[in-house]
């Protein structure tokens, strides 16, 4: 019983990082993404006496429109952690650093940029916050990914050789066909049953 506790303890902590790491990457980037949709900044024009003043509301995306684009190339890739393994899922972990760490700076910017007219701070701060989160789900796969978990082998595709048998292939077809099996179905039978 101690041998199954030493091989499903290092198991269930990988699972786990890999929990951490694809949440993190997800949450910071659907964050960063959601703040970059709100108002930024709003301007007002002062126009003629009758007339009231014209209003410009811009969004983070309409200041700074790199910024949603990465978000959700954070999304695509914080989804793409657990179809990758090894090597390419800490390459992917640097990638969503790098990205992470882009979304942080452009909401860092929005924090220091002197936009025109009424600056809302609180959206780069949840665009800074949600680069930071994805950052470190990316961190945390480059650093630590390379030993987690993959995917099953049944959530991929057999190989053209394992998908035919060899003595299949050489001979003709024994047994029921499969339109056999059917008919035999639709007339009440059991086909399993010789």
């Amino acid at each position: 019983m101690s041998a199954d506790v030493t091989t499903d303890a290092p198991a269930g902590a990988g699972r786990r990082e890999l929990t951490y790491a694809v949440l993190l990457s997800l949450v910071g980037a659907g964050l960063a993404l959601w703040a970059a949709t709100r108002t930024w900044s709003v301007e007002l024009t002062v126009r003629p006496s009758p007339l009231p003043p014209e209003r410009v509301a811009r969004t983070g995306a309409a200041l700074l429109p790199w910024l949603p684009a990465l978000a959700v190339v954070g999304l695509a890739g914080g989804g793409a952690v657990l179809a990758t393994r090894g090597r390419v899922r800490q390459l992917l972990g640097g990638l969503l650093t790098l990205l992470g760490l882009a979304v942080a700076i452009g909401g860092g910017y929005g924090l220091a940029a002197g936009f025109e007219g009424a600056v809302s701070r609180q959206w780069p701060v949840l665009c800074l916050v949600g680069g930071v989160l994805a950052g470190a789900g990316g961190l945390l796969t480059a650093l630590r990914g390379r030993g987690w978990p993959a995917m099953g082998a049944r959530y991929e595709r057999p190989s053209r050789a394992a998908a035919v048998p060899p003595e299949a292939a050489a001979g003709p077809v024994t047994g029921r066909r499969t339109t056999q099996a059917w008919d035999a179905l639709d007339r009440g039978e059991d086909p399993t049953v010789n």
